[in-house]
């Protein structure tokens, strides 16, 4: 056993792993806590650490890493690398595939690449006969990834020519004719710009000289995202083998090459590997463990429903924000979940067992996650079993299956586009839970953990818009969150869970001494350092700065329009507004339009308005009910309709800001087009002149959203 330990720490890959272990946030969430025992552990590492009269690791050096991407290919022999600029991992994830998928069928040599991990002016020094693929989602209103936004504005905002490393062309105005590449976008159809980061990214590629290979492909998640990506592929493989010379038929469908190894070690090995450092400030790779203060139920018991208002604590941690910015909740996976996967794995007896895990191609130096980890941490923090698989990924364990049966049903599945639709997507099932149908009840299976782990998303951060100001709270971030349960369509007798909502109201129910809720989830953290006395719990966040702001000159009337959760964002900038209006500042008309169900159910903070409003002139709620017994069903655009002159006089006369946040594919949608309907009514418009109104409205960031689908 100890030889086969040594050999995978060897130089290059603990040096991968040193380099990589510490860039994720979830090293605080190392060794997550369980009720079986397991080994004690420090805290999550950036970099192991060996006892002064330890046993040597074969650790010599920690290579740096460097920011020349094109040195890098040179270095370890690669001629195709995988850009990708990514919020939720999904373009990360595609483009490893990408990268798998090129090396496996057509033995190119290719490399994955954050952009925000290299120095993008040295585009103009990739090799003519090398390629470079873009993998780029749009967030939010049109809006690069955070990890893109060093590459959108160096090549995108700036509308002269941008530096690169040369300086010198034959043409100054294409310093890229050298370089070749293949464009892939990740959106939502539902918002106005969609897709709208790739498509300005291979705008501008092209018009600084570079050649896109192949049709840009663009893929919805709205609808079929993974069917989009899967659709374009297919053609798009067959031009860029053309270009690097490849005979596209000839391509290899032999054996799975792994991207990962997984070793497992045994409890002495664990004392090499025990002593950490940590990273010292807060954000998307390293959130901040921050107590909830206050936990409180919003909808009256007879709504049948539960909303939880939450503060959290941010004092001491260095963690700043504005109303309208977002706050990041890192869940972990329900304990059912975590289970079920396990039984159907055959992993239940060796769930905390130590294992490390480094990549088989010594010369990529970023892991999925820290390590030295369990499988049980894995499954519970790391990587999203709860989502549905992807149709490749069950296609995939066919060879795997147990019984001839399972194998034609996983052919089935990973290949009809129908059958998956049914009994995967819409259906909204576990990776557990498309197990045990395909299997049967108490049936397992074994699969290369490695596969999990390269075909399984990582499990990501679920975003709130945080609904306080810090003019009035500035140690504690307000979120609420309506909980989420359903059941599809398609299964009626299954029900599905939202992952972070769930998990909050776990941890509400600890605070408030509930007793058990259902879907449990482990909220203790590592080692039970998420537990405050005898009621506390520490939830792990950080912030996203967001651009939905109110307007620099307070005086300005806004509107703003927020159903439901969507009041969120507006309850911050309320008080935002109402502390100015506190400290003498001149406030403008502050009008909210929201809508509820019933107002004895879920009319939230409705104790709250007056107080807030008493002090701003003109500021009034404006509520539409949808389910009031007695009163015909009602909903926010109805009420704009009837508040029309109101909100042409604010926003047309007084040069007022317009805002919208909620539901993306019914509700915005509505509210954008009453509000060109007011323009054409109230503004004695022409249809599309009052259509080409509200556009510049958006354009001169006068009408913002914050929505979601």
């Amino acid at each position: 056993m100890s030889e086969a330990v040594i050999d995978t720490l060897d130089l290059a890959i603990l040096g991968a792993v040193l380099v990589g272990s510490g860039l994720y946030w979830f090293k605080d969430r190392l060794m997550g806590s369980s009720s079986a025992s397991k080994p004690a552990f420090g805290k999550q590492p950036l970099v192991p650490m060996q006892k002064p009269n330890a046993p040597a690791l074969k650790i010599n050096k920690v290579v740096r890493k460097t920011r020349d991407f094109v040195q890098k290919m040179k270095e370890t022999d690669k001629t195709v690398i995988f850009f990708y600029g990514s919020q939720t991992g999904t373009a990360e994830d595609y483009a490893a595939r990408l990268a798998k998928e090129g090396t496996q069928r057509y033995n190119l040599k290719t490399m994955t690449a954050d952009l925000e991990d290299y120095d993008m002016n040295l585009l103009d020094t990739l090799p003519a006969n090398h390629l470079a693929f873009f993998v780029l989602a749009t967030y939010g209103e049109g809006e690069p990834t955070d990890n893109a936004v060093d590459f959108w504005e160096h090549l995108v905002v700036n509308e002269d020519v941008p530096e690169f490393s040369i300086g010198d062309y034959k043409d100054a105005e294409k310093p890229l004719t050298n370089l070749n590449f293949v464009m892939f976008g990740l959106g939502n159809k539902t918002y106005e710009h969609y897709n709208s980061v790739c498509r300005r990214v291979d705008e501008k590629l092209t018009q600084l000289g570079a050649t896109r290979i192949g049709e840009r492909g663009e893929g919805d998640d709205d609808g079929s995202l993974e069917e989009d990506f899967l659709s374009w592929k297919d053609d798009m493989w067959k031009v860029v083998c053309d270009f690097m010379g490849i005979d596209f038929l000839a391509g290899n469908s032999g054996p799975r090459q792994a991207t990962y190894k997984v070793q497992e070690h045994t409890a002495e090995e664990v004392e090499e590997l025990k002593k950490f450092t940590r990273r010292p400030t807060y954000d998307s790779k390293n959130p901040y463990a921050a107590p909830i203060s206050v936990s409180r139920e919003l909808f009256a018991a007879s709504a049948g429903r539960h909303c939880l208002h939450m503060e959290v604590d941010v004092a001491g941690s260095g963690i700043t924000y504005q109303a309208g910015d977002h706050v990041a909740v890192w869940p972990v996976n329900a304990d059912h979940e975590v289970s079920k996967l396990a039984a159907v794995l055959n992993l239940s007896d060796k769930l905390d067992t130590v294992i490390t895990v480094s990549n088989t191609d010594p010369a990529s130096t970023k892991l999925p996650f820290p390590v030295p980890t369990t499988y049980r941490t894995i499954l519970r923090n790391y990587v999203d079993i709860t989502a549905p698989p992807s149709r490749a990924f069950i296609g995939q364990l066919t060879p795997f299956a147990p019984t001839e049966e399972s194998a034609k049903t996983f052919g089935h599945w990973g290949q009809d586009k129908e059958a998956f639709r049914i009994n995967v997507a819409d259906a909204r099932r576990s990776l557990g839970t498309v197990l045990e149908k395909i299997l049967g009840a108490g049936r397992t299976m074994e699969i290369p953990f490695d596969l999990l782990i390269e075909n399984v998303p990582r499990l990501q951060a679920r975003y709130y818009s945080i609904s306080s100001s810090p003019k009035v709270h500035p140690t504690t971030i307000h979120l609420t969150a309506v909980i989420l349960d359903y059941k599809p369509d398609v299964a009626p007798e299954e029900t599905v869970y939202g992952l972070a909502t769930n998990f909050l109201h776990n941890c509400h129910g600890h605070i408030n001494s509930m007793g058990a809720i259902e879907p449990k989830y482990e909220i203790s953290g590592p080692k039970g350092s998420y537990l405050v006395g005898e009621q506390g719990v520490k939830v792990p966040v950080h912030v996203r700065h967001s651009n939905f702001k109110l307007p620099r000159n307070a005086s300005l009337p806004v509107v703003m329009i927020g159903p439901g959760t969507g009041v969120a964002p507006f309850r911050g900038f309320i008080q935002d507004r109402a502390q100015d209006a506190k400290n003498g500042k001149k406030v403008g008309a502050t009008v909210l339009f929201f809508g509820c169900r019933r107002e004895d159910e879920d009319y939230m903070y409705k104790d709250e308005w007056p107080e807030l409003m008493k002090d701003i002139e003109g500021a009034q709620v404006i509520t539409a009910l949808s389910r009031q017994p007695g009163v015909p069903k009602t909903y926010v655009q109805h009420r704009m309709m009837e508040h029309k002159q109101l909100i042409w006089d604010l926003i047309h006369k007084q040069g007022g800001y317009f805002y919208v946040c909620g539901d993306a594919k019914n509700m915005a949608r509505e509210v954008n087009h009453r509000l060109i309907e007011i323009a054409v009514e109230c503004g004695e418009m022409t249809e599309e002149k009052a259509t080409n109104y509200v556009k510049e409205l958006r354009s001169r960031g006068r009408y913002e959203e914050d929505v979601w689908s």
